[in-house]
């Protein structure tokens, strides 16, 4: 995957990193470095891959040294969403070890954590190639990262939902039930408060809710297809007969993705792929003093 695709400017990397070096350096700094060698003139050290996967959060990486130190030297030997090997060397930093030394935590701690959402990510869109399918990520991202973790998804190979509130009008269930109407009412509100740009979306978990919002002629432009089996998932594909974009969630997994697709949805969206990956394991070694 090109790079310019996965586009991300630093001033949305920039507050997370200053908050996260806030976070780690305390009032006092790292008394370790500052110690043991504050006469430390320059070290360089290698992002090295300790197990296979996909690439995610270079950039971030780069800020956590640049922000310690503007004369910090961040090389990137790799880019985000290519697929690396155990073993492979990332990307080198030089510089002084207090911006060095001081950032490291910060730089792995993001680069780990972005790499394994790309990873997963890249593990589902593999499980359903071929199917036209889309992997989704969801609003379910960890507070203040949201933006960062949507760019590790696309680096996977996966696609973004809504990333506001904002961005689309969704009914779900509670919104039904605190509306206290039909389906084709709440669709008919909807449509008049949404704009000629703001698309609608309607969760249903049901074949009957289903058939109800297309009868309705306020239909939505998508429909949420939650917790259904493949064979509902069938059904329901034939029922809408591409009037609208079906996305499924709810209970994918790894082993359920491939059966998911093959129904005919244009969509899987999973929650998981930001709130519950493990961490890539990636080291930084020091190569020279």
């Amino acid at each position: 995957m090109a790079l310019e695709t996965l586009f991300l400017p630093d001033l949305l990397w920039e507050p997370v990193i200053t908050t996260a070096l806030r976070e780690d350096f305390g009032t006092g700094g790292d008394v370790t470095t500052q110690s043991l060698l504050a006469g430390q003139p320059s070290l360089r050290a290698s992002f090295v891959a300790r197990q296979a996967g996909r690439l995610a959060g270079l950039p971030g990486a780069r800020l956590a040294f640049s922000l310690l130190d503007k004369d910090t030297r961040f090389t990137p030997l790799k880019q985000d969403g290519d697929h690396i090997a155990k073993g492979d060397v990332l990307a080198e930093v030089e510089g002084p070890a207090s911006a060095v030394l001081g950032g490291e935590r910060v730089a792995l701690n993001l680069l780990s954590h972005l790499s394994g959402i790309a990873t997963m990510t890249g593990q589902i869109v593999e499980a359903v190639e071929g199917t036209g399918v889309r992997v989704c990520c969801t609003r379910k991202t960890l507070p203040g990262l949201r933006a960062l973790q949507k760019y590790a998804v696309r680096a996977g190979g996966g696609s973004n939902h809504r990333h506001r509130l904002d961005d689309a009008i969704m009914l779900k269930d509670n919104h039904l039930a605190l509306f206290g109407s039909t389906i084709p009412a709440a669709l008919k509100a909807a449509r008049q408060r949404a704009g000629h740009l703001m698309k609608i979306e309607l969760e249903v978990d049901s074949l009957a809710q289903l058939a109800e919002a297309l009868a309705c002629p306020y239909g939505p432009d998508a429909y949420l297809l939650d917790n259904m089996t493949p064979d509902m998932l069938r059904e329901a594909v034939r029922m809408v007969q591409g009037r609208a974009i079906t996305e499924a969630s709810g209970g994918i997994t790894p082993a359920t993705a491939r059966s998911m697709a093959e129904s005919g949805v244009d969509c899987l969206s999973l929650g998981w792929l930001t709130h519950s990956v493990t961490a890539l394991d990636i080291g930084l070694d020091i190569t020279t003093a």
